[in-house]
């Protein structure tokens, strides 16, 4: 059974140490960082060109990893609803089974200051939008999850819903 564990949180909230973490513990796994194709197409992860050509490279590593592995990692914010059901819907379409979401959710506070301490560093305004996106529409099963699962900054991890 292919499964597709999409990450959800601010910049800031640990949604890239999450991902390698999983990736370190199993290698099979294959990590879809928006932030590397980024990096890839653009050269820059910072630069936030076309989405257009994101997505197109996103819709490539999907198709791929659902041929080749069991499971895979999406590594995005996906703080906006509309993100979230499409990013579900194309892991739908090119074979995922099971989608498991993970939402990271760290208070703006934390996630601002990590930021402040990281190279690359998002607008604080930036953040502050994805906060209220986020908070207005948090993940649930209707986004189209068949696992739902919130983290705290302590590391607990509660489930919030399985679909039948």
């Amino acid at each position: 059974m292919t499964r597709l564990i999409l990450l959800i949180g601010l910049p800031g909230s640990g949604k890239s140490f999450l991902a390698r973490q999983l990736v370190a513990e199993c290698p099979y796994r294959q990590l879809i960082s928006t932030d590397a194709i980024r990096a890839k197409i653009f050269g820059d992860e910072s630069v936030q060109g076309p989405w257009v050509l994101v997505w197109q490279e996103v819709q490539r590593q999907f198709q791929q990893a659902a041929r080749i592995t069991s499971e895979a990692i999406y590594d995005a914010t996906n703080a906006e609803r509309s993100a979230r059901r499409e990013a579900i819907a194309l892991a739908r379409k090119t074979g995922f089974e099971r989608l498991c979401g993970v939402w990271l959710d760290v208070p703006v506070h934390i996630c601002l200051e990590r930021n402040r301490q990281r190279a690359r560093q998002v607008p604080d305004e930036v953040i502050w939008r994805m906060n209220k996106k986020l908070s207005s529409s948090p993940p649930t099963l209707a986004d189209g999850f068949d696992e739902l699962f919130r983290c705290s900054p302590v590391g607990l991890s509660t489930e919030i819903a399985i679909a039948p």
